[in-house]
Formats: C-alpha cells, structure tokens, sequence
C-alpha cells in the first residue's frame, strides 16, 4: 500500500460519508436501562453520586418505562430497595416486596412493549449487603444462597419479568434457577447471566443507589480484576448451565474481557456501564473538562465497538433520544 494511491482520509471527508463507512452503530435497541425502585417514598429521590439518576417511586417508573418505550430503548433492569432488611434477604420472595411489585407495575404499563429485566441478587435485600446468605463464620454461603436465588428468579417470572439477570456470582447459580424455571412453568422466561463480574471500585456510586449496608468486600465471589483467561472460564460455565445472553461487568477497565467473550460467545453478549463509569463523565462534564454529549456517545460506542450486542447504560433513554434525532 502507497501513497497517493492509498488516502485513508478519502473516507472521511464528509459526516455522510463517515457514517456510510462507519464498522459500528449504535440504535436505541441495543440500550438497557438500569432503573432503581426504593420503598416507601412518595417522591423521586436524587442520588448525589450519579447527577441525573434517581430511585423511583411506582408513578416516576412507570413513566420511565413509558419513556423508554417511545424512545426505542431495548430493556430496563430494575433493581428494588426494600425499606426492610434482614440476614436471609426474605423482602426478596415477597410478591408484594418492592422489586416483585415493580416487575407487575411495569409490566402492566408497557406489556411485551418493552424488556423487563430483573436483578436477582440479594444484596439490595439483606442487612449485611451481601449477595448471598452468611454462615457462622461470616462467609457467604454459596449452596444454601443458590436456593433462595431459585425461589427468587421464580418470584420474578411470576410477577411477569422477561428476563432474569443473576449478578451474585455464586458458583451454578444460572443451572439451579434454569431449573426452577423449568419446574415452575416458566420455560419462556430467558437468563442474562453476569457471567464476568469482577470486584470493580468503579461500583462506588451504585453502594447509594440501592443504599448498601455492606462492610467490607465481595472479593470472595467477584472476580480478581488481575485475572483474563478466568472469564472464558466463568462465560462457558454458564453456557453449560443455561444461559441465553451473558454480561461483562463493568465495561470500561474490561473491554479486553469484553472482547474475548464475544469472540468465543455463541449467544448475545451485554456490557455494564456502571455507576462510577457514569459519575466519573458527568463530573467531568459537570466541570467543563469534556464534551459531555460526545463523551457519552465515545464510551458507549467503544463499549459496542468492543463486541457488546446491548448496553446496559444510565444514559440509555437519553441515548436513544440523540440517537433518534439524527
């Protein structure tokens, strides 16, 4: 290849020719919006760390979702805040608890209009913030949290979700809820496992959206950031079990695992774009140090160039918005 006869910039020359040449794209269908539901308030409350973002009572979610719907948005994940916790997580089971509520509000305000995901994980739910149950030596107990995961993905599918996301990151999780879908009737009702979840300190922001009463860690389940190959590992276990789509969590620091999981992966994979992820551009932004439209279009569409089929982003329905302007 030489030059003249080879202009790369030819290509470039125009905003219409870039986007006839452009390898990836972005449309309102590959965004999920993650949406937080907290217990009794009666207003929509701010969380400081992710300007923009709020917990939502019933009313403001469900015009979020109505909102998601007309802009095109592919899914919503809801994730509840309970106003009462306990050590087993049992506001999770409740079909009248908030997240099971919030599945049947938004389902009957958006139907099959919309891809109603929800969080089953019990971190939200229990007084220690973990995403299992304890034992006596305060370890989380793998096996005995994979029963009430079972008994949680069953209370969702009841409450009408079309999708269930298992984010705890114990061992068979996605093999004993396939099964308990199964045995409750629920053969339609598809997995997004969090297939690579690392301990990420990038979940800051996210510890006061659901209002975590954790001390300490979850490196004993998530990944070790160090770790590449083990996520191969993780993603083909979770194949093996079950799973219809996967999940790279968190996206940013991750896109090398984001990239070799969808190189190998026969089914859909997503990308988390998370809470610090998003509070770190809107800072940023916040202080005239970056374009903030461009900068959240840039990290998306890397996030999509990267090898991600959806997005789970906080900017999803403003996203889908700028993407249906142009």
């Amino acid at each position: 290849m030489s030059f003249p006869n080879h202009r790369p910039r030819r290509l470039r020359t125009t905003p219409a020719m870039r986007r006839l040449t452009a390898e990836n794209r972005l449309a309102p269908a590959d965004l999920i919006l993650p949406a937080f539901i907290r217990e009794g308030l009666t207003e929509p409350s701010p969380i400081s760390s992710m300007p923009g973002v709020v917990q939502h009572t019933t009313d403001s979610l469900k015009r979020a979702a109505a909102e998601a719907v007309q802009l095109g948005v592919g899914g919503i994940m809801l994730f509840g805040v309970p106003a009462v916790r306990d050590a087993q997580g049992t506001a999770s089971l409740d079909p009248d608890g908030v997240l099971n509520k919030a599945i049947r509000d938004v389902k009957a305000e958006v139907g099959d209009d919309l891809v109603i995901m929800g969080d089953v994980c019990l971190d939200e739910f229990t007084d220690h913030g973990h995403c299992g149950v304890l034992d006596a030596e305060g370890y989380v107990d793998n096996d005995a949290t994979l029963e009430i995961y079972g008994k949680m993905a069953v209370a969702q599918a009841d409450a009408g979700a079309h999708v269930l996301g298992p984010s705890g990151m114990m061992d068979g999780q996605i093999a004993v809820i396939r099964q308990a879908l199964e045995e409750s009737g629920h053969k339609n009702t598809a997995v997004l496992a969090y297939a690579a979840k690392y301990a990420s300190a990038f979940y800051g922001p996210f510890r006061e959206a659901v209002d975590s009463q954790l001390k300490g860690d979850r490196r004993t389940y998530q990944m070790d950031a160090a770790n590449r190959r083990e996520a191969i590992l993780e993603v083909e276990l979770d194949l093996e079990e079950g799973a219809d789509m996967v999940m790279v969590k968190p996206a940013m620091s991750y896109l090398d695992i984001l990239a070799d999981v969808a190189a190998m992966s026969p089914v859909p994979v997503s990308a988390y774009q998370i809470s610090g992820e998003y509070a770190m551009i809107e800072a940023a932004a916040a202080k005239g140090w970056i374009d903030r439209r461009g900068a959240i279009t840039e990290s998306v569409l890397g996030i999509k160039r990267a090898g991600a089929d959806t997005v789970l982003t906080y900017w999803a329905s403003e996203l889908a918005g700028w993407l249906k302007e142009s």
